[in-house]
């Protein structure tokens, strides 16, 4: 059995959605063989060197599930892909490439966050690239931690407002690019996050027919995650502690 699961945008605060994580870490992550964190696990992430700090409770949990024997790999979302190594070494989760194919309960899978497959947000698209610059990302790491912590607020800000004025239609991801990953990467079945749209979609491929799994993206009252092995597929929510 395999657990996947993404956006769960935990606060650097003091949090329900932190504490459910943390339930999850010792719960339900301990009866399975695998997880996979596709992204967006933190609201934002400006360097190891932060985040570990902040989230220090998260990555003890995380630690102690690895050292039990259950792997955590983790794949970077558009909030949280400059985690890196000392956040491996420190929790001893595995980092991933974005997109990775697997089997998965049999099945050929790809797995993502999901944001690069929203191709008709041309202005999103854009900062992606930017943001991922490696000059650009060497240089904001050496900002002290004040001035980075500014950046990430005034940055979630602009996102946030961003969004009110775009139309819903091109946040999702595009139908045609979706079909393409899974025809380059020789897959039926496709699982990301990101949209914030839970719901499982049939693609067309050709002469084959595929699925899309979206995962829920976490709130207080709902914190789900996805299961996966060879008998198929089961949505779960998180029981109140």
């Amino acid at each position: 059995m395999i657990l996947l699961l993404s956006d769960l945008h935990l606060p650097s605060t003091p949090s329900p959605l932190r504490e459910g994580f943390r339930r999850l870490l010792q719960g339900p992550a301990r009866q399975v063989q695998a997880v996979y964190i596709l992204g967006d696990l933190f609201e934002y992430w400006v360097g190891d060197d932060l985040g570990l700090d902040d989230y220090a409770e998260e990555a003890a949990a995380l630690r102690t599930l690895t050292a039990s024997g259950v792997p955590v790999y983790f794949m970077g979302g558009n909030r949280d892909y400059l985690v890196g190594k000392r956040f491996a070494q420190a929790t001893g989760v595995q980092l991933l490439p974005d997109p990775l194919r697997i089997e998965l309960g049999g099945r050929a899978t790809l797995l993502s966050h999901g944001d690069r497959y929203c191709s008709d947000d041309r202005a999103y698209q854009r900062w992606r690239r930017i943001s991922r610059n490696r000059f650009g990302l060497a240089i904001f790491g050496l900002l002290s931690r004040q001035r980075r912590r500014k950046i990430a607020a005034s940055l979630r800000a602009r996102s946030n407002s961003d969004k009110r004025n775009k139309a819903e239609a091109i946040m999702d991801v595009n139908a045609q690019a979706i079909a393409a990953a899974m025809r380059e990467h020789q897959v039926t079945r496709l699982i990301h996050g990101h949209t914030h749209r839970p719901a499982d979609h049939r693609v067309h491929l050709g002469t084959q027919r595929g699925e899309r799994l979206v995962l829920a993206d976490w709130h207080p009252q709902r914190m789900e995650y996805l299961l996966i092995d060879e008998r198929g597929v089961a949505q779960r929510r998180l029981l109140e502690g």
